[in-house]
Formats: C-alpha cells, sequence, structure tokens
C-alpha cells in the first residue's frame, strides 16, 4: 500500500541527503533503514552486569557465586 505523507520542506532535504548517504534507491528505503537500526534490539547483552556491579573485577564478582555441589 503506498501512502503520501506531508514533510517540511527541511524534512525533505534532510530525507535526500540521507538517500544519498545510504545509497538507498527510495526514500522509504532510506526511511526503513534508519528505523530498522534504531528500534534492532542489541544482539549482545556482554557488559549488561556492570550497572549491578559498577568497576568490581570478574574475580570479585565470581567469589561470590556457588555452584549445587558446593551448597549445602
Amino acid at each position: 500500500m503506498v501512502t503520501t505523507i506531508q514533510v517540511d520542506e527541511k524534512t525533505i532535504l534532510l530525507l535526500k541527503k540521507l538517500k544519498e548517504e545510504l545509497a538507498a534507491s527510495s526514500y522509504d528505503e532510506a526511511i526503513t533503514k534508519i528505523v530498522i537500526k534504531h528500534i534492532k534490539p542489541k544482539e549482545s547483552m556482554a557488559g549488561s552486569l556492570g550497572k549491578y556491579f559498577g568497576k568490581l573485577s570478574r574475580r570479585e564478582i565470581l567469589k561470590g557465586l556457588r555452584d549445587k555441589n558446593d551448597r549445602l
């Protein structure tokens, strides 16, 4: 389904520049690339524990962990 949207002249200039920079064949393709990049979830959670443990070393973080053999 094709839809027409209204945009300001400044916005169309930005879209033209974006289309060129992304080597997109259409405005639709350029917008889609940007939206996908923006909403795509991160594939990696690496470093996500930093907000909980701050600057503790890996050894300090693992020190408190136990496996099932260590439990009483």
